[in-house]
């Protein structure tokens, strides 16, 4: 109890004094609120009063002919004309701090664990802190997944930035819990955003305990939210991350899913009158994500780091949709998760040959690269002639590579299949490697 007071009484604020200006209510369309009389900037946040005491929280996404534009962060129910709106806190900033680490909360940083309240003092612009390209330090050392495919074949660096691309109900989520559990990581801030609320309710239950507690933090937006609530919960996330570089630690964030991000940035885009440029996704919904992505990474001024994990769902299993070319095109890394694998009981269900990591050259010795990529090469040789083979129309001999991949093909499939729950180490995952290949997969 003490500890709460001290906490509030610690960092006293000025009172401000100066009258408090409001608007009114004018309009309300299809969840756009037009504001007359309030002069606030974009990003603001703003109560509605509605009568007996309570009120709304909306958020000021534009301006137009005088009027202020703003978009609830619930529902327009028992929101009515001429309703008096104020703006709160400061406009822009978000808040973070060590006071979210074990905790859960939402969009609005507020909790959802039934912990108690928070109370943080320290504020983390929304947009980030904009810093010049040569801020940015290289990847330089590699980062542990605890995944043995992962660490071997598509090793990955700290400060990396890496996606995790497939259609719906293949296995992202899965492979985020595991690569949530086995990560070697300071810090984790998970976003989950656009998800459904079971989902959040059993992430929380199996990682807000144990040991990893006390370095975890989740910010939680479910699907039945507003589209800027999913928008500013994933800001959120990033923003906290970000508070945690310029500490110098080493942050792990998790964001599932980035198209969750995109469907809310078309949503506010199509409302505000964009057109649809690329399948109905406005320009601005596309610019939001990229964003995102471009805040993590290595910072050379504080040491500290930011390795960027997003989900992205492919509609369809297409890897033609505009977010995920978006994505794939602005990250340093993906991975291709297949429905054809998953359907033959191979977890996780990663396509090795469609999977890439542009920073392991870097970040790998020689032997490691060509042990790497030994195993493609069969594994794609395998694939390419699969039903050549399950047909019975390949005749043995005819190609020695082919030969050799058909027979380690079960050797191959068990090195790539890995049970939830597990950890491999980067060292355990690089050893395995080359005593499967042996020595003709370091030539």
């Amino acid at each position: 109890m003490l500890r709460i007071f001290n906490d509030l009484l610690g960092d006293p604020q000025p009172i401000d004094l100066t009258p408090r200006r409001y608007g009114v209510v004018v309009a309300c369309d299809g969840g756009l609120l037009e504001v007359s009389g309030l002069s606030v900037p974009v990003g603001a946040l703003c109560r509605i009063s509605h009568g007996n005491g309570q009120s709304l929280c909306a958020e000021v996404i534009g301006f137009r002919n005088g009027r202020t534009l703003m978009m609830l962060l619930g529902d327009t129910v028992l929101l009515r004309p001429g309703a008096r709106v104020r703006p709160v806190g400061k406009p822009g900033m978000l808040p973070v701090g060590e006071v979210f680490l074990g905790r859960a909360v939402d969009g609005e940083g507020k909790p959802i664990d039934g912990l108690g309240p928070l109370h943080p003092r320290a504020l983390w612009p929304a947009g980030g802190v904009r810093a010049g390209a040569l801020d940015r330090s290289p990847v330089r050392r590699s980062f542990d997944t605890g995944i043995r495919a992962l660490n071997a074949i598509t090793t990955f660096g700290v400060g990396q930035r890496i996606g995790i691309m497939a259609g719906s109900g293949v296995g992202k989520s899965v492979l985020l819990d595991m690569i949530a559990h086995g990560a070697s990581a300071e810090i984790v801030i998970v976003g989950l955003i656009g998800e459904r609320a079971r989902e959040v309710s059993d992430f929380v239950e199996r990682h807000m305990a144990g040991s990893k507690r006390a370095t975890t933090a989740v910010i939680a937006v479910p699907a039945d939210h507003a589209p800027n609530l999913r928008i500013r919960g994933a800001m959120l996330a990033t923003a906290m991350a970000e508070y945690f570089r310029a500490q110098g630690r080493k942050v792990l964030l998790i964001m599932d899913s980035l198209t969750r991000v995109a469907h809310a940035g078309r949503e506010i885009g199509l409302l505000l009158g964009e057109p649809g440029a690329a399948r109905g996704y406005p320009p601005s919904a596309l610019a939001t994500i990229t964003k995102l992505v471009e805040r993590a990474g290595n910072s050379a001024q504080s040491g500290g780091s930011i390795t960027g994990l997003y989900t992205v769902l492919a509609d369809g299993d297409s890897q033609d949709d505009p977010v995920v070319d978006t994505a794939r095109s602005i990250l340093d890394g993906h991975i291709v998760l297949s429905r054809d694998l998953a359907q033959r009981g191979q977890y996780p269900a990663i396509d090795i040959a469609a999977s890439l990591s542009r920073v392991m050259t870097d970040i790998t010795s020689r032997d490691h690269q060509r042990l790497a990529r030994a195993f493609r090469a069969l594994v794609a040789a395998y694939e390419a002639n699969r039903d050549l083979v399950l047909m019975g129309a390949y005749r043995a001999g005819a190609d020695q590579q082919l030969d050799r991949a058909i027979a380690m093909h079960p050797a191959l499939v068990q090195f790539l299949t890995q049970e939830g729950g597990t950890v491999v180490t980067l060292e355990q995952s690089v050893a395995q490697l080359g005593a499967l290949l042996g020595p003709e997969g370091s030539r």
